[in-house]
């Protein structure tokens, strides 16, 4: 065999784990069905604007030492997440804060806001058990905040009424009664200086990488490269969709460039209403603090998942977890084959997240051969 491992998947998970490997003396091959690596924080630099190809991607976590592992390899600005929610033509500031409050219903404090809510609340409370999404955050948040700010965002995000999605999709609704419009509470926040493609590359620098290549095309062949494999694609898809398929919901990117310095003033817009197709628009510049003369803008569509469309984010509910459950019982008897990643684990995943599993996965591995 040529290779000790061959990663299929040139995205965040694949790229770690292939710095880790190669770093440790194994020889690897990254193939990725994409003409470029990154996976899904590929950035694309159109007039100096490093836009982000599908969808906002802000690195946060609370855990140091993978701050301190990805800073290695590229460095990170200070960018703080404030998003905005447009509300028929009205903003306001998200996360769920004192500016919400004060923009809603005029509340000055945060004894005000918290009657306020309190008061909402109250005509909900007969909901012992809710059936519902809609139920659930009703009981929550009350009225205003569920109607200006959840549900028809909610609603274009997974594609039906929140009156027929699960209630457990919204186990809580965070309020904050500060000033504040962070909306992460992680201790290390920002985005690579000059974009995602400057940490992938320093990850993959001096890996044997070949994009354009669909594994599943042809996996006897490369099967035969290596003694190990790491997956990192859809997980029902190696298996042929045995059990049948996983559901996903997809997006869709519609990106603009505007000859104006400055179309939105913030990275991120929401467009919480439901009669706006898109669910927000993305400003890439503001990543960056850039100053260029024209701007990239981006409106995000949720989208049925099929044919010819990626997978975003996994529909978590019983009967896919089930589904699941039964693909995962397939791939813990693969010896050959480890499963990494948010489609090979069918979970929604945060950045930091995945670079601590394929961290751990490679330790794991590491330990193995000891």
């Amino acid at each position: 065999m040529l290779y000790d491992y061959l990663i299929v998947g040139a995205g965040l998970f694949g790229s770690v784990f292939a710095h880790e490997a190669n770093r440790a003396g194994k020889r690897c091959l990254v193939i990725e069905a994409r003409p470029h690596t990154g996976g899904n924080i590929y950035c694309e630099k159109i007039d100096g604007i490093n836009v982000h190809k599908y969808g906002a991607h802000i690195f946060h976590t609370d855990d140091e030492t993978v701050w301190r592992y990805v800073n290695r390899f590229a460095r990170f600005n200070r960018f703080t997440n404030s998003p905005l929610a447009n509300y028929r033509g009205r903003l306001y500031n998200l996360p769920f804060n004192m500016n919400t409050f004060y923009r809603l219903w005029g509340t000055k404090t945060p004894a005000e806001a918290q009657a306020k809510i309190r008061e909402q609340r109250a005509k909900y409370d007969r909901i012992d058990t809710p059936a519902n999404l809609e139920e659930q955050a009703l009981k929550l948040c009350g009225d205003d905040v569920y109607h200006t700010l959840i549900k028809g965002y909610t609603e274009k995000q997974w594609g039906r009424p929140a009156t027929e999605l699960p209630a457990f999709i919204i186990r809580r609704v965070p309020f904050r009664f500060t000033f504040d419009n962070n909306y992460f509470d992680d201790a290390f926040q920002g985005v690579p200086e000059g974009g995602y493609n400057t940490l992938i590359d320093a990850l993959l620098e001096g890996v044997e990488v070949r994009l354009g290549v669909d594994y599943l095309a042809d996996r006897e062949t490369f099967d035969r490269l290596a003694r190990k494999i790491l997956f990192t694609g859809r997980i029902d898809e190696f298996f042929d969709y045995r059990y049948g398929p996983l559901e996903y919901r997809s997006l869709r990117f519609v990106h603009e460039r505007l000859d104006v310095e400055d179309f939105q003033g913030n990275a991120v817009v929401n467009y919480t209403e439901r009669e706006v197709p898109y669910t927000r628009i993305i400003e890439h510049k503001h990543f960056e603090f850039g100053k260029q003369p024209s701007t990239v803008i981006t409106y995000e569509y949720p989208e049925t998942f099929g044919e010819g469309k990626n997978p975003y984010y996994p529909v978590n509910d019983v009967r896919n977890m089930r589904l699941y459950a039964r693909y995962k019982a397939l791939a813990d008897r693969r010896a050959d084959v480890l499963f990494g990643g948010r489609l090979a684990q069918y979970k929604y995943a945060d950045m930091d997240d995945i670079v601590a599993e394929a961290l751990a996965m490679w330790n794991q591995e590491s330990e193995k051969e000891s």
